[in-house]
């Protein structure tokens, strides 16, 4: 990590982070068990843009969520946990033709399973009509991600036209590989990408997207040239903020991982947090990786973010102290940002 690195050079304006984008209600399993053999469930809220709205909420970034369920009791509890968590909500409609997107989770001894009942859902129906929506017109910044596009016509031509507007957009690639047709995601998520104002992108998913010509971040950079700033999250080991051709990175810190789920998200939402900070960009990408421990400690798709006076402890720590595994965890587990 360079301590010379610049103040975060991003645009930000005076109004909330919008996040824009499906959330489904999810039924995960009692631990320890798989879903054919699970007695009680859990239902929980699902969904890579309210998670990210939910965790720059808890670290007191501005936080609205745009979207619509279902008019039916998944839709009113996906709602009231995600305002729970200090977001503001009143940009999200209730479809009474469309349900609320179902998610089932299925654990196993090889990792968990992902079940989709999203199809036709209230959100799938969004379209550009969205962004004339009051609860958009005063953003500082539209948050977006790669699973929008793959929902349905209406829901590409949002992203496109948001990219297209008058505010600065931020796009987490999020590469759902189940939502594509075959050879379809390559051409549409890095025209997307590229024409974004920020994006995040995981090395492993840029790989599986672009082909074996990316072998490290810089090479993410060479066919993304158009973002302010680039990230790339290289798994367990460090992530890379690019701005131009400058590039900073930041190794990831060691955590117990429990469930590698909404760790991508969690690490957006650090990193935009550190950007609202006016945090230089090394350390918006600590943060990044601390708010993804956060996510990797939990079966759940959030987890509760570390005390803030132990935030800014590692916040300002040298490298060596940032680096030192954490007490407790097992050598080789770290932090997949």
């Amino acid at each position: 990590m360079s301590g010379g690195a610049p103040a975060a050079p991003f645009p930000y304006g005076g109004g909330p982070i919008v996040c824009v984008g499906e959330t489904m209600a999810a039924f995960v399993p009692e631990p320890g068990a798989g879903l054919a053999e699970a007695e009680t469930v859990r239902v929980a809220v699902a969904g890579a843009e309210s998670n990210t709205a939910m965790y720059l909420a808890e670290h007191g970034v501005p936080a609205r969520w745009v979207s619509a369920v279902g008019a039916d009791p998944l839709g009113a509890r996906v709602r009231a946990q995600v305002a729970a968590c200090g977001v503001d909500v009143r940009g999200v409609r209730s479809d009474p033709a469309r349900p609320t997107g179902l998610m089932v989770k299925d654990p196993g001894p090889d990792g968990t399973r992902v079940h989709y009942y999203r199809r036709g859902s209230a959100a799938s129906a969004l379209g550009p009509g969205l962004l004339a929506d009051p609860a958009v017109r005063d953003a500082a910044l539209l948050h977006l991600t790669g699973i929008t596009p793959a929902l349905s016509a209406s829901c590409h031509d949002l992203v496109r036209h948001a990219l297209d507007g008058p505010h600065p957009v931020s796009f987490d690639v999020n590469f759902r590989p189940a939502l594509w047709s075959p050879g379809q995601a390559p051409d549409v998520l890095r025209d997307l990408a590229d024409r974004a104002d920020l994006v995040l992108v995981g090395l492993d998913e840029a790989q599986a997207l672009w082909g074996p010509r990316i072998a490290a971040p810089a090479d993410v950079r060479a066919l993304l040239p158009g973002p302010r700033l680039l990230v790339v999250k290289d798994g367990a080991r460090a992530a890379t903020a690019f701005d131009g051709a400058t590039a900073y990175t930041v190794p990831a810190r060691a955590v117990r991982v429990v469930e590698p789920v909404g760790a991508g998200d969690a690490f957006a939402a650090g990193f935009l947090a550190g950007l609202h900070r006016g945090e230089p960009l090394t350390r918006a990408l600590r943060l990044g990786h601390l708010t993804a421990g956060a996510a990797l400690a939990v079966t759940a798709d959030h987890g509760p973010l570390p005390p803030p006076e132990r935030i800014a402890e590692l916040l300002a720590a040298t490298d060596d102290v940032w680096r030192h595994r954490t007490p407790g965890a097992p050598p080789g587990t770290r932090v997949p940002g």
